[in-house]
Parts: structure tokens; C-alpha cells; sequence
């Protein structure tokens, strides 16, 4: 499995010019590249736009200046584009998973400034790192790499930080078995999460950073376009809006990892993050929680550290059932926090309640997907109309090692509450 570790780098201003003219080689050959894609009838070979847009350039007046960089950046942009149309092609015809792909656009100098490196063309040593024609570079190491990088890419981020960003094959992490057997989250705005087992964990206070924000935004929108004034105050609002996303990316690994670290199945809600943006009221507050990132978070941890990690449907009633007795009072508005249930009495905290359902519906997920592949043991629901019982190889085989029993709530098709059963989960899920 392949890794990517960034770290950030402080170039002398004479590198910076450097760099300065690598990125506008590779921007220029990418853009020249890209131009002549969208004049061609059939899409041209990574090997016939070298060809055009490196080899054949360097020798013309307005392109010889190319000469004056590595000529591995500039044949990295090349294929790079060719991996760009690849997946775009691959979105249409319905090959690629996930939301569609938009062709590759020309690239500008103001927006975000990268140059990659293969093999050949950077080395790694002690307290820095030289690429070809830029020289020795000083690297802030905040940790050590696993193992040789296959390539680099230099990244200048739209504040002017500079960064190294390295691919390389990550080592498989010591997997250290979980403090809890199960979790489940629902996230929200005001408290980002509410665990099942009754934590709630707030979102850090961006309000002090917004209003600055707010305020640069409002003098940059005045300042004369082309001016020197405008452009440093859009480096101070690129700032200001790195500064933001550094910190919601710091809580949101920290949080992810302690959830994968201490329990053995995750359990998400899908929530239509794009279809809840549409809410005018609230779609700024829901564009800054990064609820999708999170659940990417947890997902490529979950994968790493051997844990078993669940997205429940998003049409799952979570908030419209009582937790204790499975009585379904319907929809509720968004104004109510706290619900009595006219059932049994228990009077729940909305997102609580909804996160140990959240929790339950996870666990009939992973016990679904266990029996279809034949995992762990198979347990009778005769009550629930089902044929599936235990059968004599999974009791008589192996002697089990470390499990734990959790205490499931079953439902009938008319939403009266079962009594629970101990269902036996292995620590071990493949």
C-alpha cells in the first residue's frame, strides 16, 4: 500500500526563483499540451506531445527558456494530463467509481503551483533533499520516511508555503486490539459527533479566523485589480484560509484516529452532503464541519488497521426510533433535542438516541455481510422469518480466541421491538 508523507520546505530566495521558473515550464508545456488535445480530432499519444511540446519547443525562440529547467518535471506534466483525460473518459463510460470527473482545464499562475519528480531526478539525504537544477533544499522533518521514495512532488500552496510531498510504500502498522467492541457516530453541526457510548465531541472555535476572514475578504473586493495592494491582500485571505483548513484537518485526523484506535466496528450515517448544500440556511456551516472528509478519514484508517468500518443507508430512520423499545414516533423537527418516548417513558438526547441506532444498524450490516461470505457464526432469526440456523462445522471447529457479545435489539416488519440477543462478533473480521 502506497503512502504519501508532505513535509514542509524553506527555500533560499534564490531557490525560490528557481522554482518559480520550474512551475511555469511545467505550466506552460502542460497548457501548450492541453491546447493541442482540444484541436486534434483523436486524443494524441503521451510520446507525440513530448515530442511537440519539449523536444521540438526547446529548439523555437519562444520556447527555449525551457531549456532551463529539468526536463523530468516537464515529462511528468505530459503524463499527468494523459492520466487526466484517462479518468475522465473512464468517468463517462461508467468504468470509474464515484462522482464524475470534469476534463483537465489550463492551468493558471495564481492558483496552487506543483512540479513532480521521478527517480533520477531528486535524492534524499540527511537534513535535505537536491533536485536536479534547483540544488539542495532544507526539509522540516517531522518524521522519518518508511522507506526509499518513488517519486517527489513540489507543491507552493496559493499563501506561498512550500511543501515535498513523497510517495512511498507504507509499512503495515502495528494493529493493537481495540478498547471497545463497536461505536456509532452522528454528526451535526452544533456538537460534530455523538458516540453511542455518550461522548460528545465539539468542533474547534473558528469564529475569531472567520471574522478576520470576513473582514479581508471585504477590503480585497475594493482593491484595484492588477494593483500590488490587491495581490497582498490575497495572499493575507489565502493565509487566513490555509490557516482554517490546517486546523480542521488537525482535529478531524485526531478525531479519526482515536476512533479507529479504540473500537473494533465503526458505524457512519451516509449522509447526501451534496443535497443538504442546497439548504441556503445551512449550507455554509455544512461545508465547513468536512463531514465527507472525515468519513474518508475513517475509511482509509479502518482499511489500515484491520477494523470493520460501516456506512448505514441515509433513508435509515435513526432519529425517528426510540433505542429502548423500538417504537417509531416519526419524523421530528430539527428544533427538538430531546424526545420522550410515549412507549416506554425513556427520555432520550435526539443525536444520542441516534447514534446507538446508528451503532445497531452497523452491526446487523457487518453481521449481514458475515454470513453472505461465510465468516464467524451464523445465528438462527427464526423469529424474523429467516431459514439461516448455526450449523454443526461452526460450533465443532476451532477454539475461539478473544471475542466479545453485543447485545443486539431485533425488529419485526412492523417496527415492534424483539427481545435482544447476545450475538457473538469475533475480534478478528476479514
Amino acid at each position: 500500500m502506497k503512502s504519501r508523507y508532505q513535509f514542509r520546505i524553506y527555500p533560499t530566495p534564490g531557490q525560490r526563483q528557481s522554482l518559480a521558473r520550474l512551475f511555469g515550464c511545467v505550466r506552460v508545456v502542460w497548457n501548450d499540451a492541453l491546447f493541442l488535445c482540444k484541436q486534434s480530432e483523436k486524443l494524441p499519444k503521451n510520446s507525440e506531445l513530448q515530442k511537440l511540446c519539449i523536444t521540438q519547443a526547446k529548439k523555437t525562440e519562444s520556447r527555449e527558456w525551457l531549456n532551463q529547467v529539468s526536463n523530468i518535471p516537464l515529462q511528468q506534466s505530459i503524463a499527468d494530463l494523459g492520466v487526466a483525460f484517462k479518468n475522465f473518459f473512464q468517468s463517462r463510460s461508467g468504468k470509474r467509481k464515484g462522482p464524475k470527473v470534469n476534463p483537465p482545464k489550463f492551468k493558471s499562475r495564481r492558483s496552487k503551483q506543483t512540479a513532480r519528480f521521478r527517480k533520477g531526478g531528486f535524492k534524499v539525504k540527511t537534513s535535505k533533499v537536491y533536485l536536479a537544477k534547483i540544488g539542495d533544499i532544507k526539509v522540516n522533518w517531522s518524521r522519518p520516511l518508511p522507506s526509499e521514495p518513488s517519486s517527489v512532488t513540489v507543491i507552493k500552496d496559493c499563501a506561498g508555503r512550500y511543501f515535498l510531498s513523497f510517495v512511498v510504500e507504507g509499512r503495515v502498522p502495528e494493529i493493537k486490539p481495540p478498547k471497545n467492541p463497536s461505536i456509532g457516530i452522528d454528526l451535526g453541526l452544533k456538537t460534530f459527533a455523538s458516540c453511542s457510548n455518550g461522548e460528545k465531541i465539539n468542533s474547534p472555535d473558528y469564529s475569531r479566523l472567520y471574522r478576520k476572514l470576513k473582514r479581508c475578504q471585504r477590503r480585497l473586493a475594493k482593491r484595484q485589480k492588477g494593483s500590488k495592494r490587491r495581490e497582498r491582500m490575497r495572499v493575507k485571505v489565502a493565509k487566513l484560509n490555509a490557516q482554517i483548513r490546517d486546523k480542521r484537518k488537525d482535529f478531524l485526523h485526531k478525531l479519526s484516529t482515536k476512533v479507529i484506535d479504540e473500537n473494533q466496528v465503526i458505524a457512519l450515517e451516509g449522509l447526501n452532503v451534496g443535497g443538504m448544500l442546497k439548504n441556503r440556511k445551512l449550507s455554509r456551516a455544512i461545508s465547513q464541519a468536512g463531514w465527507y472528509e472525515f468519513r474518508s478519514l475513517c475509511e482509509g484508517k479502518a482499511c489500515k488497521h484491520n477494523r470493520d468500518f460501516r456506512v448505514i443507508d441515509r433513508w435509515e430512520p435513526t432519529s425517528q426510533v426510540c433505542s429502548e423499545c423500538g417504537y417509531r414516533w416519526g419524523k421530528l423537527d430539527l428544533s427538538v433535542r430531546t424526545i420522550v418516548c410515549v412507549n416506554c417513558g425513556v427520555e432520550h438526547d435526539r443525536d444520542d438516541n441516534a447514534s446507538v441506532n446508528i451503532e445497531q444498524a452497523g452491526l446487523k450490516a457487518m453481521l449481514r455481510a458475515c454470513r453472505e461470505v461465510g465468516v464467524g457464526h451464523t445465528h438462527d432469526y427464526k423469529r424474523t422469518g429467516s431459514t439461516c440456523k448455526t450449523s454443526d462445522e461452526a460450533v465443532c471447529g476451532e477454539p475461539s480466541t478473544h471475542r466479545e457479545y453485543v447485545q443486539l435489539k431485533l425488529f419485526d416488519a412492523f417496527g415492534n421491538h424483539r427481545p435482544c440477543r447476545a450475538v457473538r462478533m469475533s475480534n478478528r473480521l476479514s
